[in-house]
């Protein structure tokens, strides 16, 4: 093939999480045939950098800064203007934005400079628990708006395309493909013995304490509400030694200190003093490959979720998770193989799940030991390469 297919790729703002993996995977793997350019927005300051993935990969992405999550008229209208000179300029073939703000702002840009091929990938929505009934309606309105500008809408799980076609009807489900996530999971399952003891040393975790972790940002969504309560009765019930690791920042860090104070629960913000308490919060930790050798069990109580990154890389290190029953969840997991799930802010279930975990050593290494086999095959990013290039070629009708 002589002319390469060009590829502007726009992702929302460039954090830690699953969207900037899967879009610098995309951008850097796709095959000669593409030439890829990747724009985003800057992450938040509560939110650890994704700098490091962009750089070990050799990317240089174009940032707008003026493209933020919320909405704000003058930003929005500046980071609207900037994509579509960068759509004159680099004369795109395809655009495929990634998430909601970039899928809002590039999608209106590159119907407007008539872009052959429009592709957006939810890999969250909003369409439940973040919003009162009369936003989420006009998030619903504008996606399906949106939908009608879309050449191809990419779901990132079955769970996820049913929901986007049949629960709140943003477009036919026709129109929907399903492409899940990828990542480069080698790295959980390297030096798995050093990681743990290092992870281990550093927390000061004792050989018969059971360390327990939930990864992601301290926002409302993530619930950790629930897991204060969670924690509050599992120390009453067992007789293990226990530890619990809140492993992110953001916004809702003082409410969930709060919460602990209010029950009686020890806490530490991890410090150089380096007590240990029940609850540790280790602010961002950017090796969560460290993270999660030197944990036991990995917990999830979110409201919402597209496709939790954090349950995939939990399986990929070995680790048997006890999580809700929110977005994808289901379709990352194996029920009772790999992990527990109960029903959003089901404590009972939720702690009967854990605490089978922390009594019995055996059934959490064998849960652990099926993950890998599982996530391997299902979400490296050379399926999700593979994935995204049979969809363009067949968009664009080659061959």
């Amino acid at each position: 093939m002589g002319k390469k297919i060009k590829v502007l790729r726009i992702i929302n703002r460039f954090n830690l999480g699953g969207p900037t993996y899967n879009a610098a995977y995309l951008t850097k793997y796709l095959s000669d045939d593409f030439e890829t350019l990747l724009v985003g927005g800057e992450k938040y300051e509560e939110e650890e950098s994704s700098e490091f993935i962009l750089e070990n990969l050799g990317i240089r992405p174009i940032v707008i800064p003026e493209m933020k999550r919320s909405v704000n008229r003058k930003n929005d209208t500046i980071a609207y203007r900037k994509l579509k000179k960068i759509i004159k300029d680099f004369k795109p073939d395809i655009v495929h934005t990634h998430a909601s703000k970039a899928g809002t702002l590039g999608r209106l840009a590159a119907s407007k400079l008539n872009v052959p091929i429009v592709v957006h990938t939810f890999h969250g929505h909003v369409f439940h628990s973040y919003f009162g009934k009369t936003k989420t309606s006009l998030y619903k309105n504008i996606e399906r708006y949106l939908a009608k500008k879309s050449t191809k809408i990419i779901a990132i799980s079955d769970i996820q395309k049913r929901e986007l076609s049949l629960e709140y009807k943003i477009c036919n489900p026709e129109k929907i493909e399903v492409v899940p996530l990828g990542f480069d999971l080698s790295r959980f399952q390297e030096e798995l013995v050093d990681k743990r003891n290092s992870f281990r040393e550093t927390y000061k975790i004792k050989k018969d304490e059971v360390a327990i972790g939930i990864i992601g940002r301290l926002v409302p969504i993530k619930n950790h509400k629930m897991f204060v309560n969670v924690v509050n009765k599992v120390i009453q019930k067992t007789t293990k030694k226990v530890r619990f690791f809140v492993i992110g920042d953001g916004e809702e860090k003082l409410n969930i200190k709060n919460l602990c104070k209010e029950k009686s629960i020890d806490y530490v913000e991890w410090n150089d003093k380096q007590e240990t308490a029940t609850v540790t919060f280790t602010s961002w930790i950017k090796h969560v490959d460290w993270a999660n050798a030197g944990l036991d069990i990995i917990a999830l109580t979110s409201l919402n979720e597209g496709t939790p990154v954090s349950l995939i890389e939990a399986q990929a290190s070995n680790k048997p998770i006890v999580t809700t029953n929110v977005g994808g969840v289901k379709n990352v997991i194996k029920e009772n193989v790999t992990a527990f799930v109960s029903d959003v802010n089901d404590l009972e279930s939720f702690i009967i799940g854990l605490l089978k975990l922390i009594e019995d050593e055996n059934l959490r290494l064998s849960m652990g030991a099926e993950g890998w086999s599982f996530v391997q095959e299902q979400y490296s990013y050379h399926r999700l390469v593979n994935d995204i290039e049979k969809l363009y070629n067949s968009l664009l009708k080659i061959k």
